[in-house]
């Protein structure tokens, strides 16, 4: 989007170059990528970022205000509620795409906000393999808030594992060698020794957890951190488990998982800001829109986009069984804002601005993000068959 930058690493761009990156991102954390990634970053300019940046404080004023857990009460399952939850989410995502608006400048909207752990080792791995293998402008940052690697991850540290030991903190999650996402395990397992952990393997004696370590001995769970999302769990009912999760046990949550329905698409309808696109709850309309080819029909709490319709039709929106699990949210037309190699071809993007969320902090710390590129209708792989240029990136932004 930065056009000089941009212009300078296309011109400098080869194949050869983007071999060896890759073979960085494949061996660095003992395992090829299971999905793929762009021959290109992104270069924000600084009106871009600025908007950003004004949507993120936008977004955190309504999710930190004091009445936000009680309009989020309803976004909880009662069948799902775990208990111990905290006063805030300890991580939040959110989700721009990238559009123009109305004087045609590049504008980002809101498409999805998550209170859920994202890649937060993996975009650093990237962002090093970038700069190792390309020409990367040393002031153009992917950190924010004057962060550096070594500040990245002890802050990582600090919110992650806290006072406890490594070995007394879980990375918790369903089947992790099988998961799309599992590089972010291990680099998470490489950089705070922490066990990546199956639930199937977690061990239950009354309110205590325990793993057995690969020395046989037994481990007490101080620290769970969360990647398991309840959608996966109620797939795998089959799962050998002794802890159904909603029970309440001695350990302490590293992202509670109350936090993933309370900051959802739920929250979209509460949000007024230039850089939130209107959204409706399906069971409060009046009337349907006579205009839906405007419109995007969206289940709650899906994941990576499923569900999520885009041409729809009134039949659509009445067929709905549980409209209460259902948003209208307004399209937005992604911008194809990113030169790649083939000059017919450019691609569309999403932002994610990546934040954690210390106990004591007033407010969420802006700290990364993540980039999707896409050629296609919607970003997700399924769009984007036989493109190149398009994948999972990372946005270095003009200081």
């Amino acid at each position: 989007m930065h056009t000089e930058v941009r212009q300078r690493y296309n011109a400098a761009f080869s194949q050869a170059k983007y071999e060896s990156f890759l073979h960085m991102v494949n061996m660095d954390f003992g395992e090829p990528c299971t999905f793929r990634v762009s021959e290109t970053p992104i270069f924000v300019p600084k009106a871009l970022k600025n908007k950003l940046l004004k949507g993120v404080e936008d977004i955190c004023a309504v999710i930190a205000a004091p009445d936000f857990m009680g309009r989020s009460e309803s976004a909880l399952p009662k069948h799902l509620r775990v208990p111990g939850e905290d006063a805030h989410t300890q991580f939040l995502q959110l989700d721009f795409g990238i559009c123009r608006d109305a004087n045609g400048e590049l504008s980002p909207q809101l498409i999805e906000m998550q209170g859920f752990p994202s890649l937060y080792f993996f975009q650093d791995l990237l962002a090093r393999s970038y700069r190792t293998h390309f020409d990367i402008p040393e002031a153009f940052h992917h950190y924010f808030g004057g962060l550096n690697e070594e500040g990245y991850i002890d802050l990582l540290r600090q919110v992650i594992v806290g006072n406890a030991k490594p070995e007394n903190t879980i990375l918790l999650e369903l089947e992790p060698e099988k998961q799309n996402t599992r590089l972010d395990f291990w680099g998470t397992q490489k950089y705070l020794g922490i066990k990546v952990l199956c639930l199937s393997k977690l061990k239950r004696e009354g309110r205590d957890l325990y793993y057995i370590n690969d020395e046989g001995r037994r481990v007490a769970v101080e620290r769970i951190y969360n990647r398991i999302i309840f959608d996966e769990l109620e797939r795998l009912a089959d799962l050998p488990r002794e802890w159904d999760m909603t029970t309440e046990v001695n350990a302490e949550w590293v992202g509670h998982p109350n936090w993933f329905f309370r900051i959802s698409k739920h929250s979209l309808p509460f949000i007024e800001s230039d850089f939130v696109p209107k959204t409706l709850f399906l069971n409060e309309l009046k009337a349907i829109p006579d205009d839906l080819e405007n419109w995007v029909l969206k289940p709650l709490f899906s994941f990576s986009g499923q569900g999520v319709k885009i041409n729809i039709t009134r039949e659509d929106v009445e067929s709905v069984k549980d409209p209460s699990n259902f948003i209208l949210q307004r399209k937005v037309d992604y911008i194809a804002a990113i030169q790649t190699n083939n000059p017919a071809e450019p691609s569309k993007c999403e932002i994610r601005m990546m934040m954690l969320w210390a106990k004591g902090w007033p407010a969420p710390r802006l700290v990364n993000n993540l980039v999707r590129m896409s050629k296609g209708e919607m970003v997700g792989v399924r769009y984007n068959k036989g493109k190149d240029w398009v994948g999972s990136s990372i946005g270095f932004f003009e200081p």
